[in-house]
């Protein structure tokens, strides 16, 4: 099994769970000192060549595709050259050496928060993720080319991946904000959360590993709440803004290089974004094991 963005946080969850069942090759141009001693590490750029060599090398019977960047400080060009130029060669491969299987972590924030989105969306719901936030297109771009694969290529048991907010030892949007010492609000807003812990996640890519499972799934964790109390669990102190001061401080903010948040972060305290992950409970066999108060207070969690 080849694992790409096997070095960050999920891709090393991943790789720790995946190795006890099966030979693992890590693919990440970062290092990976702790890795466990059976793993092989291939510290490549998938962009290049060299990561045709890993799979000429020995038979790959599935790869697990981690490794889309989520900086909203790189620019344009660099997001889409390793989202989607580096996607693109890694699906021209697995089609040149007929992998049996191919999953695909991509997310729910492709649908975007949008103030006349449905309750619960579904897998076939639109991708308007980056109508208002520009840094989702190359992510809706990486799941769409990973749905023209499924058809073009029905050899290849394909598997697209949409969880919700992860959080845990993460270090992502959700966490980040869940991690502030005081968390802020918007004034007239508390919208319905759904969040995920990453080993729930781990254990959707498992599922989704299974022989004879193809398709796209939305993926959740335990049941949603409102913002509010999701600030309780927390036990922080929240600090409602108006929302159109908080849109100027923020940008403010983040030309000065005070902040990770862009400014179009704060439509995901605004707006329901939910999923319905009925299809993933009922074909993929998966259901999440993390309680919903152990999944917000995970944040904390610095290590495994």
């Amino acid at each position: 099994m080849l694992v790409t963005g096997a070095c960050g946080r999920l891709g090393k969850h991943v790789v720790r769970e995946q190795h006890r069942l099966r030979r693992v090759i890590a693919v990440d141009r970062r290092p990976f000192p702790d890795k466990p001693k059976d793993v092989v590490h291939e510290q490549v750029d998938m962009r290049r060549k060299k990561l045709k060599d890993v799979f000429r090398a020995e038979p790959i019977e599935a790869v697990i595709h981690l490794g889309v960047m989520h900086d909203p400080r790189a620019s344009q060009a660099e997001h889409h050259s390793w989202n989607v130029a580096g996607f693109q060669k890694l699906l021209e491969y697995v089609a040149q050496f007929k992998i049996p299987k191919l999953v695909v972590l991509s997310s729910a924030n492709v649908y975007g928060p949008q103030p006349d989105n449905a309750q619960f969306l579904n897998e076939d719901a639109p991708l308007l993720g980056g109508a208002r936030f520009s840094e989702i297109r190359d992510l809706i771009e990486v799941d769409m080319l990973a749905q023209g694969f499924f058809w073009k290529h029905p050899e290849t048991e394909t598997v697209i991946l949409r969880p919700v907010h992860i959080v845990g030892a993460v270090h992502n949007a959700a966490s980040n904000f869940m991690r502030l010492p005081t968390i802020p609000t918007l004034l007239g807003f508390d919208p319905m959360v759904q969040i995920i812990h990453e080993s729930d996640v781990v254990a959707a890519i498992g599922c989704a590993l299974t022989p004879r499972q193809r398709g796209i799934y939305n993926v959740a964790g335990p049941s949603p709440l409102p913002l509010s109390h999701i600030v309780k669990l927390l036990g922080k102190p929240s600090f409602p803004i108006p929302y159109t001061f908080g849109k100027a401080i923020l940008k403010r903010l983040w030309s000065l290089r005070l902040t990770t948040f862009p400014a179009p972060e704060l439509d995901h305290i605004r707006y329901v974004c939910m999923v319905d992950d009925k299809l993933s409970r009922t074909e993929l066999g998966y259901a999440p094991r993390m309680p919903i108060a152990e999944t917000v207070r995970s944040v904390a969690v610095e290590s495994w």
